[in-house]
């Protein structure tokens, strides 16, 4: 028999065209088939040295100490240009300065949204498999639920049973 998918299994059991031994067995096969798996290892794919670099640069770039760097750069960068009285290398509208910041900002933008794809890539590949755990515990919980109910189905028809014969013998 070839390996069915949790989907395929989910769609037998829930169509209300399969017989009971099917859903029995489909049932069986999803409950045997481990679906838990590990989304944080690379499916045998290398990261590259660009996305490593792109994950290292956002992560930086997102935190305080970048921000704390930033603001101190541009900080010694305006005193030392508004105290160099003789020759400043940028002077007062500091063009030098919002050309490098320009610079950053186009640099950094993709740089930043590389690493926020391969996030979206990796929150995708959790989503997915939850949502597979998930449908396979639904499925199980709702068997279970039927068998309860049959179990307590056939505990009423024992137990009223029981009572027409304890009636019978009383007699």
């Amino acid at each position: 028999m070839r390996e069915k998918s949790v989907k395929e299994l989910a769609d037998l059991i829930l169509n209300d065209h399969s017989t009971d031994k099917e859903e029995e067995e489909a049932l069986h096969l999803l409950i045997e088939k481990r679906l838990a798996k590990d989304v944080y290892v690379n499916k045998g794919k290398k990261i590259t040295l660009g996305d490593r670099m792109a994950d290292n640069i956002a992560r930086f770039a997102g935190s305080w100490g970048f921000i704390g760097i930033f603001i101190g750069t541009m900080v010694v960068w305006i005193i030392l240009n508004a105290l160099a009285l003789v020759h400043p290398f940028d002077a007062y509208p500091f063009i030098l300065l919002n050309l490098a910041l320009s610079c950053i900002a186009a640099i950094q933008a993709p740089i930043i949204m590389m690493s926020q794809n391969r996030q979206e890539s990796k929150d995708r590949a959790r989503s997915e498999n939850d949502y597979l755990i998930n449908l396979k515990s639904e499925i199980i919980i709702a068997d279970l639920h039927e068998k309860i109910d049959t179990l307590l189905l056939n505990q009423e028809r024992m137990v009223a049973k029981l009572n027409r014969l304890e009636k019978k013998y009383a007699e």
